[in-house]
Parts: structure tokens; C-alpha cells; sequence
């Protein structure tokens, strides 16, 4: 008979096992790894397994926070909670239990190939229940699945609403499918005053010097420096990122490295990718703002991305969740994702599905030519 077993340290799965449901997956073991090491304040990991006689089914990570429900909102859904947060504070700070993660693009489930369709809706309906069993037992208030794309290819939409999930409204994933053979016939794909603008930018690669890094040891104070200022002007953060989460996704994970663009010695922005073969992830950039923008650092690190991509025959580029704007602009299609959740009251799960509207992500902004 299938068991469910809610682990806190994805050691206890181990390598093989993880990856082999995961096949080809960015943010596989060794990202995953890295994440729970990388000792960031507020959360305890889990993964949730599906095992039958000793054969590892169906896999998840999750983990257990003080989610404050307007944590990881902008504008108005922002300014909402925190009127909520003065009347009933009670409603919008709630111990969360939680499959996906917060450091992880979309919610990962990972299946035995040899499952079916059916099988492995089965094997996920089992695989979240037991899960609730045991975050309930963790005096988890409100159960959730954090960033379930639009069109998954798992049956996470069925099996939540049969469970009774609510959902809200996430932050799209933003891509952009590397269909074309050269940077010129990618620039031709843009609009005139974008293409114009683009080529205007590039000239500043003669000023800036690009250097790719497998390891960023001497310099990961100017890293967190430059993380630090990025965070200040962002509209929402779940999650805050410690050196030892950067200098570990290098160590854990085999296919990630860091772009640096030094100016003047200086490191004054930092993206961390990671390459799958057929996917170029871009998980963070960081940078100085005045810095940056008067070297139009986002540009030049867009473009050396899509270079990247062509020169290794990579097919897809993921953008992230953030600056939408210039990534439409850019040419990226949009995804979106949900978060679905349930209270353990039935009461208060009704009233959290009435405000659930609140809680949605802003409408992005329309890209500019």
C-alpha cells in the first residue's frame, strides 16, 4: 500500500531518487538543496513523498512560514491587507503549510515515468492529503500550493478543486522561445522605436566587461551589496536570500553559474542562471541602480542571455516574475500561475475566499515601444 511521508531534509530522499522524477527539471536536488541549507529566516522545509514498497512514486517540496498575506503583493492588493492587518490581524498573518516553494519558478511535482495519467492524479490527490494531514499536526492554519502554472502539465487544477482549494491569482512566469538564428533576426521580431532603442543600448558594452563565474567567493560581499539595493526597490518579497544561498546553488547545482558586469573593477550587477540544455533560467539579477541604468546593465545582460541561448542551441529562455514591462517589450510571452489554499476553519476559509479577490496580483503594466 502507498505511504505518505512528510521529510524535513530532501537528504533523506537523496540524489537519484529525487532527480529521477525530475527529469531535466532547473531546479532540481542540488538548487533544492542548496535552498535548505542556505539558512533563510522564517521557513522550515519539507518534502512530501509517495512511496510503495520501497519505489518512490510521486514527490514535492514544500515548507512551514508566518505568511503574512500581503507580504508578496504590490499597489493595491497591498494597501488592502495592511487595513486588514489593523482591524484583524489575526486573518492575514497565518502559520502556512505548503507544497511548492518560495525560491522555485512554479510548483514542482515530480512522478515515476511508469505512472499513467490516472495513476498519477491518484498519486497527487494521495500525495496532498497526506500532506495536510501533517501540516495540520504542525498546527498549520491555512494549507496552500504556491505558483501552479496555467496549463500544467500535472493535474494540480482537478485535484485541488476536488480538495476544496480556493485560488488567487499569481505573478506570471515570463519566456521568450529562442526561435530565431542570429541576434539581428531576434532584433527584427521587436518593433521599430525597441530595435532602435536596443542598439542604442549595446554601445555600452565597450564600457562594461562581462565575465561568467562557476564561483563568486571574492566577491559575494559586493553580490549581497548589490541584492540588498535590488530588494529595497521591490514592490513585494516572500523570501530574504543569504550569501550562503548564492555561493551554494554554484556548489549544489552542477548547471548553474553567475554572469558578473564589472565597471571600473567594480562588480555593479550579477545574474544567476541556470542552463538545462533546453531552458536558460534566469533566476536573479541583481544590480546598482544609478550604476546600471546609466550603463544599461538589464539590456546588455538581456542580450548576452539571448546570445547564450543561441550559441548553445538552447530553444527556450524563462525571464522570471518581475518587470514585465520590458520583458513584453522584449518580445516574452506571459504564463500565469495561482495560489491555491484552504483554512482549516470552515468558516474562516469561507470569508478568506470572499477576500481572495484582494490578495490577486496587480495588472501588469502595458509595455512601452
Amino acid at each position: 500500500m502507498a505511504e505518505v511521508k512528510v521529510l524535513s531534509s530532501i537528504a533523506e530522499v537523496g540524489e537519484g531518487r529525487w532527480n529521477g522524477l525530475f527529469p531535466e527539471q532547473a531546479e532540481g536536488y542540488g538548487y533544492l538543496l542548496a535552498t535548505e541549507l542556505a539558512g533563510l529566516s522564517g521557513f522550515s522545509w519539507r518534502y512530501a513523498v509517495l512511496e510503495e514498497g520501497g519505489k518512490l512514486l510521486a514527490a514535492a517540496p514544500g515548507f512551514i512560514t508566518e505568511y503574512q498575506l500581503e507580504t508578496t503583493l504590490s499597489g493595491l492588493g497591498q494597501a488592502a491587507g495592511k487595513i486588514l492587518r489593523r482591524w484583524l490581524p489575526g486573518l492575514v498573518t497565518l502559520r502556512l503549510g505548503c507544497l511548492g516553494s518560495p525560491c522555485t519558478e512554479t510548483a514542482l511535482v515530480g512522478f515515476d515515468s511508469t505512472l499513467s495519467a490516472d495513476q498519477r492524479r491518484d498519486a497527487l490527490s494521495t500525495l496532498l492529503k497526506g500532506f495536510e494531514e501533517q501540516m495540520l499536526d504542525q498546527q498549520c492554519a491555512l494549507i496552500a500550493v504556491k505558483d501552479v502554472p496555467e496549463g500544467s502539465p500535472f493535474p494540480w487544477r482537478d485535484v485541488l478543486a476536488d480538495a476544496g482549494y480556493a485560488r488567487a491569482l499569481g505573478l506570471p512566469i515570463a519566456f521568450r522561445s529562442i526561435d530565431f538564428e542570429t541576434v539581428d533576426s531576434y532584433l527584427a521580431t521587436l518593433s521599430a522605436g525597441t530595435r532602435k532603442d536596443m542598439r542604442r543600448k549595446l554601445k555600452m558594452r565597450a564600457h562594461v566587461r562581462i565575465e561568467p563565474r562557476k564561483n563568486i567567493d571574492d566577491v559575494i560581499d559586493q553580490i549581497m551589496d548589490l541584492y540588498a539595493s535590488t530588494l529595497q526597490r521591490a514592490d513585494m518579497t516572500f523570501e530574504e536570500l543569504t550569501p550562503e544561498f548564492f555561493t551554494g546553488i554554484l556548489n549544489y547545482s552542477s548547471n548553474s553559474f553567475f554572469v558578473l558586469y564589472i565597471v571600473d573593477q567594480k562588480v555593479v550587477a550579477a545574474n544567476l542562471l541556470i542552463d538545462t540544455n533546453k531552458l536558460l533560467l534566469d533566476k536573479f539579477f541583481v544590480m546598482s541602480d544609478h550604476i546600471a541604468r546609466n550603463h544599461n546593465l538589464y539590456f546588455l545582460s538581456w542580450f548576452y542571455n539571448i546570445e547564450y541561448c543561441l550559441s548553445n542551441k538552447i530553444g527556450r529562455f524563462q525571464a522570471g516574475q518581475a518587470a514585465y514591462a520590458n520583458k513584453v517589450r522584449l518580445g516574452c510571452e506571459l504564463i500565469g500561475t495561482y495560489l491555491y489554499f484552504r483554512h482549516r476553519n470552515p468558516i474562516m476559509n469561507s470569508v478568506l475566499k470572499l477576500i481572495a479577490h484582494i490578495f490577486m496580483a496587480d495588472p501588469i503594466p502595458e509595455a512601452k515601444a
